[in-house]
């Protein structure tokens, strides 16, 4: 049965197997964007369009998952037997079933070729990246990446089967977090390690010097006469631009730790597009990378690890594209957690009103008790203690799971999930995985 997050941990959130007498039965649904397959539906379901409203089953996977995860474009689920399945976008090879698979296949979820003899214990994914960790702590990875996401050594692009991560051999690895073109990975015994691209000091200062991105040197994305829709446009449009001016940027090739955090235990991360979250056993949350959204959470703008503006005690985190969530103690609240927000806001992602580059409670949750939290492109979603699903933000494509395209700017119970044990809800850029039992 999957191991829950216990209330008023201070821990790193760190899903896994406990033993059971039966076997676990759950069910995965999806809803939001299938225009790369992520929702692994076929079109008897979701009809002659990719996307889905509600939240749907997904048919062809293992009654018996027991975790999953959401890559931007591709999704994938971990059995209680340790196996790993995927499917979705897999022009990078992130599906870990080669290339030759026809890409009418994709949005079929398939078993992960190459880790027959490891038994997984949890994924992660990014947009061309996915990676797993075994029960004895390895860390694996596959796909493809010019930015050394993969970790394998200076030069390798490209795994197209999963490959162990050598330079990790030795720490037992308990959770991994993938921005675009960087990654995280903590330790059980608290490290934190740190590649690929390293630009604005997203990985502390791994690589001796910190260097700006050419994205913060963008100014403004939008202005006020365009519609959300075209502000979206002309953001990913920056975005794609000053990716392409990064090519020629910094990159670590192997996993290093961070030096400025050596002695420091770490508790949990979070990687979004460009920036990092770390947080701290103590209670100190920091933040590193681009700032251009506020996602930095602080009013200082210099480079590096440095804490975030925040006045209450996170218990765990996660980012969006450009916003980040956290699950934080107030002392107003009582016991019960409550979830706090900043960074890009522009279609209501935060769930609030009030400064975005500074975090704030999402008032509309307050009683609640969230368990988890996770963003997407430019959406949110929180599971509570009481096994309901709720969404905010932009509800394109169904993203929100409510039936619609209506955008939420305040927290809104998935009534459609009503009844259902969530055991699990995570969000990729434009889509979701429910895990229920």
């Amino acid at each position: 049965m999957l191991r829950l997050l216990k209330k008023n941990s201070n821990g790193p959130l760190r899903g896994g197997l406990v033993g059971l007498s039966r076997r676990w039965m759950s069910t995965v649904m999806s809803f939001g964007d299938g225009s790369h397959g992520a929702l692994g539906l076929p079109t008897s379901l979701v009809g002659m369009g990719s996307d889905s409203y509600e939240p749907t089953p997904i048919p062809g996977l293992p009654s018996d998952v027991s975790s999953v995860t959401a890559g931007h474009y591709h999704s994938l689920a971990v059995t209680s037997r340790g196996q790993v399945w995927a499917w979705g976008r897999n022009n990078e090879a992130q599906l870990g079933r080669g290339l030759l698979s026809t890409r009418d296949t994709w949005n079929e979820p398939k078993r992960v070729e190459g880790l027959n003899q490891v038994s997984v214990r949890t994924a992660f994914a990014s947009g061309v990246i996915s990676m797993a960790i075994g029960v004895d702590g390895s860390l694996w990875v596959w796909g493809k990446s010019k930015r050394g996401q993969l970790g394998l050594g200076e030069g390798i692009t490209e795994a197209v089967l999963p490959s162990r991560v050598e330079l990790l051999a030795g720490e037992d690895i308990v959770k991994a977090s993938l921005g675009w073109g960087h990654a995280l990975a903590l330790s059980k015994d608290g490290k934190l390690f740190g590649w690929g691209y390293s630009a604005d000091g997203r990985l502390g200062k791994t690589s001796g010097t910190l260097e700006p991105s050419p994205l913060d040197s963008i100014a403004a994305i939008s202005t006020p006469e365009q519609t959300p829709s075209s502000m979206m446009e002309a953001a990913e449009k920056f975005v794609l631009e000053g990716i392409e001016k990064e090519k020629h940027m910094p990159i670590i090739w192997e996993p290093c730790l961070v030096d400025e955090l050596w002695g420091v235990e770490i508790v949990d991360i979070a990687c979004g597009l460009d920036h990092s979250l770390v947080l701290c056993r103590d209670g100190t949350l920091l933040s590193s990378g681009s700032n251009i959204y506020g996602q930095l959470g602080r009013s200082s703008q210099d480079l590096g690890l440095l804490p975030v503006d925040i006045s209450f005690r996170p218990i765990s985190v996660a980012s969006g594209l450009g916003h980040c969530l956290a699950i934080c103690q107030i002392p107003s609240s009582g016991d019960a957690p409550s979830i706090v927000s900043w960074g890009w806001n522009q279609s209501s992602q935060l769930g609030r009103e009030g400064p975005e580059n500074l975090p704030s409670v999402v008032e509309g949750l307050v009683g609640e008790e969230p368990i988890s939290v996770s963003g997407g492109r430019v959406h949110s979603i929180a599971l509570t203690s009481k096994r309901e699903l709720w969404a905010w933000g932009c509800g394109r494509n169904g993203r929100l799971g409510l039936g619609s395209s209506a955008d939420e700017a305040e927290p809104t119970f998935v009534e459609f999930l009503e009844g259902t044990e969530v055991l699990q809800a995570v969000s990729g850029f434009d889509h979701n995985l429910v895990l229920t039992a």
